[in-house]
């Protein structure tokens, strides 16, 4: 098995020209030799025999290029030989040959239309022979059917090669898909990671930096207060050591799981009371209406709120911020508003949920990086949002201040993630 899997392998790294002539070699010793040993009764070989086999075979050698006139050459001299009397059961073979590479070279069309011609030539053939030689070559019916043997195995072969062929495009395409889902996965993730340790690292350092600097202004003149907000930053660092110790074993090992539940909506009074000790008056209106809500919309709300109360710290000067998170029906509306400075970043801007006419598994271009003005966090805060089917909106109000207004589903989209 090995020897004969070793002689299909050189048999098909020959070039076409020398297959070709291993053909034409082997065709003509057989047909040779069955033309020059005929039945004593009928025509022996002459010089038209041997005529007709040379150009049979002359003609082999372009059956790649021309198969059609091929075998209308081959079919001729078959005919030929049988019209001037002299019979045998390889003469055919150089026809064969040739009908077998119209097929298999061709389309399904000049197959059928090869077949006819041949099926209909070769019976009336065979009836003209009969006629004078007791019909030697067979039955007109049995004539008329094996011209179409060849034919029918080179279909078969020109098939199976076009569903290999189709087969091996697919397998190449579905890689090539796969690798634009892995690559789309990948950047979902980075994304995720980055939202997630922007908003832990973000949050905690910007509320420790606050605690930190009162408690250095208090600290010979007010000791108490001064050493409260000291155990504000050791909670306050405990708390991110903590998340990120979580986010960071889910990425070391993906099959494991954080045991520390999601913070959502019933974590918002304690946010807002963090952010209360560092110098801003926030205040909180929540109607409590969180029943039925997916775990991945009371992270985003949560999150959002974090990232504006953040802002509100870091960048307006507030001293006063308002927080608003109320249900209406089947969306969830959370709105940061605070008294700062009138404008801090570009004109508002609004994101919608994705498009849903581009396909998912489809990775578009990056994000654009953000503006020095805009920062990461409205950039965490947007994404945020799109990410559950949600929009948000923000930008400064007349009078002063700065609002953020996100308006949420009270479901995710399916396959979301925060």
């Amino acid at each position: 098995m090995t020897s004969f899997d070793g002689l299909v392998e050189r048999a098909r790294s020959l070039s076409p020209l020398t297959a070709d002539l291993l053909v034409v070699a082997v065709v003509g010793l057989f047909t040779a030799s069955d033309a020059a040993s005929n039945d004593p009764d009928y025509q022996q070989a002459d010089g038209l025999t041997w005529l007709l086999l040379a150009i049979s075979l002359i003609a082999l050698v372009w059956r790649r290029r021309w198969p059609v006139p091929v075998a209308v050459v081959t079919g001729a001299a078959c005919a030929g030989w049988a019209l001037h009397g002299h019979i045998g059961e390889l003469l055919n073979l150089p026809v064969i040959v040739a009908l077998y590479t119209v097929a298999v070279l061709g389309d399904r069309r000049r197959t059928l239309w090869t077949g006819l011609v041949a099926s209909l030539v070769s019976g009336a053939v065979a009836l003209r022979v009969g006629r004078d030689v007791a019909n030697p070559q067979g039955l007109p019916l049995l004539e008329m059917i094996w011209p179409l043997v060849p034919l029918l195995l080179g279909e078969v072969i020109r098939t199976r090669r076009q569903l290999m062929d189709e087969y091996a495009a697919r397998a190449v395409r579905a890689e090539e898909e796969r690798e634009r889902e892995a690559a789309r996965r990948v950047h979902e993730e980075r994304l995720r990671i980055a939202r997630e340790l922007h908003d832990i690292v973000a949050h905690t350092v910007t509320a420790m930096t606050v605690q930190a600097g009162v408690a250095l202004d208090a600290l010979d003149t007010r000791p108490e207060i001064s050493r409260q907000a000291m155990r504000q930053v050791r909670d306050s660092g405990k708390e991110a050591v903590g998340e990120l110790r979580a986010t960071v074993t889910v990425l070391r090992d993906r099959d494991s799981e954080s045991t520390s539940p999601a913070p959502g909506l019933a974590q918002l009074p304690e946010l807002v009371g963090r952010f209360t000790d560092s110098g801003v008056d926030a205040a909180l209106r929540h109607d409590g209406t969180a029943d039925g809500l997916s775990p991945m919309v009371e992270l985003a709300a949560y999150r959002i709120v974090q990232e504006a109360l953040t802002n509100v710290v870091k960048h307006s000067g507030a001293r006063h911020a308002a927080v608003s998170v109320a249900r209406h029906g089947d969306r969830l509306c959370v709105e940061i508003a605070d008294d700062g400075r009138p404008s801090r970043i570009e004109p508002p801007a609004q994101l919608g949920p994705p498009s849903r006419t581009e396909p998912p598994s489809q990775l578009g271009p990056p994000p654009p990086p953000p503006s020095a003005a805009e920062g990461f966090g409205l950039v965490g805060m947007r994404e945020r949002a799109a990410a559950v089917g949600g929009s948000i909106e923000y930008g400064p109000v007349p009078g002063g201040g700065f609002r953020v207004r996100a308006v949420l589903p009270a479901e995710a989209l399916h396959g979301g993630r925060p």
